[in-house]
């Protein structure tokens, strides 16, 4: 049976079970979604930013553990859509972009609202491909989930001309996935593996240092067991909470410049550090020849150009986290390191986390914390970028994986909120909270009118200082609090413009009414704006400074 371009896209996104799709169409991608408008099984989300829909779509994908996808038209849709690529490949997830083009004779021509997309999204993706036949189609679909989902896991990028969706095909369709030069290790060698776990057996002072890479594994039970099996502390990334449950005795916290102490501390003076899907990022090691000074490293990686590329590693073992995991568990033994966990359970006490909960201010740790207790640790938690995005990292409790969700590697701010709406989207029995900072929010805040338009019940709680916060904490610290532009002296009130779009708003500026504004919120079966009007110039602590050793760290003498 003869079929068009568009029946032949959307026929291949139903086979690889797509549930919904985000996006905005234009010109160029008219045809597909004409053809989209009269399938019942497929879900369209309009979102009123291109950005947007591909932060959406990363939620989604992050929350579920499947692919995202999304649809935009050529030229500025496809340009508007590069942050969330980046994004998603930044932090290694899985995303298929489509993206309209103009008619290919038309390409290289200047045509209106003609982009390179291929050449634009190159560096920010995984792969991408340019379809120029319609023969090509179905096979371009198949591979680019593959691609986007397997191995280290990242966005994949289909650029689709208009006459592409519009030609027809009544021919076979190839299905067949023949991708020599893309082989991703999924075993790991046995041999290395029980390398790793006799150094395991012999340390003194071990620790892992989990990444988000034990989350797109799924391999979170198996962490757990062996840490519990070879008496393992446990420090994790910004992009593994909740992989690890913080409320077990040997967990440390996050790792990394607004890390816990103890995290950082056992890191310093560990005599074995077992990296298992982390890529020691700046922000983890800040000065390279004085991260882990006195430790062997053990590094486990699908990834295999992720070893030794920032930090010299002792023991690689390149594979599935959690088949290798798996692995090791087998060849580890119990071992008390009495000396090692007295020592932490030291730093616990005299360096926990804390602020000035006298103050009559609305603290904006105390509203984390009481988001928390509200929601019993169960909520996932999406953030913006900044101040908002450390507190809700470090003082919500989080005890399963994929429940927070944030930029990581490339700082996206307006990230938090339309993460929230794919994440609320895959997972609707799930209470989701974007912690938000009064100038994050207002990059994507037109996805409002999305939260109502498909009645999620998405709830914002945007802690409100009235700056760019960390950017103002920075330049305090280090700049003589030359304050330089990150005053937010035009802020809305963010309460009428929740109601201008028909969106429940509440304003908070006393302590006592925290809690119960954000039950009442909880409670409302639709989408909230919470404004807490927080402290101005709190700071988020402790604090390495950036390129700094942990002996540089800031803000202990507070905590």
């Amino acid at each position: 049976m003869e079929k068009t371009g568009s029946h032949i896209l959307l026929d291949a996104l139903k086979k690889e079970n797509v549930e919904y799709i985000f996006g905005l169409p234009g010109g160029v991608v008219i045809p597909l979604f004409d053809t989209l408008f009269d399938d019942t099984d497929l879900k369209f989300i309009l979102t009123r930013h291109e950005q947007a829909a591909g932060h959406a779509a990363d939620g989604y994908a992050r929350a579920t553990g499947k692919v995202g996808v999304c649809i935009v038209t050529s030229g500025p849709g496809a340009t508007n859509l590069t942050t969330a690529i980046a994004t998603a490949y930044m932090d290694s997830v899985p995303m298929v972009a489509i993206t309209g083009q103009v008619k290919t004779h038309l390409i290289g021509s200047d045509a209106f609202q003609e982009a390179d997309v291929t050449g634009i999204t190159r560096p920010i993706s995984k792969y991408n491909y340019l379809v120029k036949n319609i023969k090509e189609l179905r096979k371009v679909i198949k591979e680019a989930f593959y691609i986007a989902s397997t191995g280290r896991p990242g966005p994949v990028v289909i650029d689709l001309p208009v006459d592409v969706t519009t030609d027809k095909w009544d021919g076979d369709i190839d299905e067949k996935i023949n991708l020599p030069g893309y082989k991703p290790s999924y075993e790991g060698n046995m041999r290395q593996i029980k390398i790793a776990a006799d150094s395991i057996n012999r340390s003194k002072r071990p620790v892992v240092y989990a990444g988000g890479g034990v989350i797109s594994s799924n391999s979170s039970e198996q962490l757990i067991e062996l840490a519990e099996k070879a008496n393992l502390p446990v420090n994790t990334t910004l992009m593994a909470l909740g992989v690890f449950p913080e409320d077990n005795e040997k967990a440390l916290g996050m790792i990394g410049m607004h890390g816990t102490v103890p995290a950082n501390y056992a890191v310093h003076e560990a005599d074995l550090l077992i990296a298992i899907g982390a890529r020691f990022d700046d922000r983890i090691t800040g000065k390279i020849n004085e991260f882990a000074p006195c430790a062997k490293i053990i590094h486990i990686d699908i990834d295999p150009t992720s070893i030794s590329k920032n930090i010299r590693v002792d023991i690689p073992v390149v594979g599935d986290a959690n088949n290798i995991l798996t692995e090791l568990i087998k060849h580890v033994s119990y071992v008390e390191r009495k000396e090692w966990f007295e020592k932490i359970a030291e730093w616990k006490k005299k360096y926990r986390l804390s602020y000035d909960n006298t103050s009559d201010k609305v603290k904006p740790q105390y509203v984390v914390e009481q988001i928390c207790q509200a929601t019993k640790g169960k909520a996932i938690i999406t953030t913006e970028v900044g101040q908002n995005q450390m507190w809700a990292a470090q003082y919500y409790t989080y005890t399963n994986p994929r429940s927070f969700l944030s930029s990581g590697g490339l700082g996206t701010m307006g990230f938090g909120f339309p993460a929230a709406i794919g994440a609320q989207l895959g997972c609707p029995d799930k209470i989701v909270i974007d912690i938000a900072g009064d100038g994050s929010i207002q990059m994507n805040i037109q996805e409002l009118s999305t939260v109502v338009k498909y009645k999620l019940p998405v709830k914002i709680a945007i802690l409100n200082n009235g700056y760019l916060g960390m950017v103002r904490q920075w330049q305090e610290l280090f700049h003589d609090k030359r304050y330089a532009h990150t005053l937010l002296d035009g802020n809305p009130d963010f309460v009428q413009v929740a109601k201008a779009y028909g969106v429940d708003g509440f304003l908070v500026e006393k302590k006592e009414d925290v809690r119960p504004v954000i039950e009442k919120a909880i409670s409302i079966d639709g989408p909230v704006v919470i404004d807490f009007k927080i402290d101005p110039e709190e700071n988020v602590f402790p604090m390495i400074p950036a390129g700094q050793a942990v002996s540089q760290i800031k803000g202990i003498e507070l905590i």
